[in-house]
């Protein structure tokens, strides 16, 4: 089982994510905490992942963590109105950036991402090619050479090298196949590899607008956009 804590100082925050826990199988809650100091007093040995509320009074959730020495900390999954926190928090250990509201789709996709840091994934391996059935015809897509998957129905299109390749599988369940420090979801509709991302331009409403390398544009939506800036100051640190 994954021992989770949740830290929220706010009881209807912490009551929304302890539902949303209470689904999953492999999920035990070990811990509640209602402020920053009783996170600094938690240790890995006890909890696998943290869910974290950046903003609570007297010791912050990014203070408390930077608390725990770093050979210490458990994993973290950060909780937040604001967007402002993403470099800082992925610093701490931290291994998504949840928006408040909390999206259901994007909690499964951080549960998800626990899952396989901890190496309790279904699946031991990313898969490095796919198959694509045309007619009677199969053929194949090496995952290196995707640069975005957009949603097309109950179908996911593979863009590669100019070419369009459709696979019969939602986005969804193919971004909890694929491998998270390549490929992000930036979009209910769209998944892109970081690496292609060659341009980030905010918008006033906070999405943002991508380029990639081969002059794609796209949209990124404010609920991936914490996550897909961290990853983008890894790929270039």
């Amino acid at each position: 089982m994954i021992r989770v804590a949740v830290v929220d100082d706010e009881p209807l925050a912490r009551s929304g994510v302890l539902a949303r826990l209470r689904a999953e199988p492999d999920v035990t809650v070990v811990a509640e905490c209602r402020d920053g100091h009783a996170l600094a007093a938690l240790r890995k040995d006890a909890v696998d992942v943290a869910f974290v509320d950046v903003q609570m009074p007297g010791l912050s959730g990014l203070d408390a963590l930077a608390a725990i020495p770093a050979t210490e900390r458990p994993l973290a999954i950060l909780l937040t109105a604001h967007d402002s926190f993403a470099l800082r928090a992925f610093e701490l250990n931290a291994i998504d950036y949840l928006l408040k509201p909390i999206d259901d789709e994007r909690f499964a996709e951080s549960i998800d991402r626990a899952r396989r840091q901890l190496g309790r994934a279904t699946t031991s391996h990313w898969p490095e090619r796919f198959g694509i059935r045309i007619g009677a015809r199969l053929s194949f897509v090496e995952a290196v050479d995707i640069i975005w998957i957009e949603a097309d129905g109950d179908y996911a299109a593979l863009h590669v090298n100019g070419q369009r390749h459709l696979l019969r599988e939602t986005l969804t369940t193919l971004s909890r196949k694929l491998d998270p420090s390549r490929f992000l979801r930036v979009h209910r509709s769209a998944i892109v590899r970081v690496d292609q991302v060659a341009e980030f331009q905010p918008r006033p409403n906070r999405d943002a607008v991508l380029r990639l390398r081969d002059g794609t544009t796209l949209r990124a939506s404010r609920t991936y956009i914490d996550a897909l800036l961290a990853a983008l100051h890894q790929e270039r640190s």
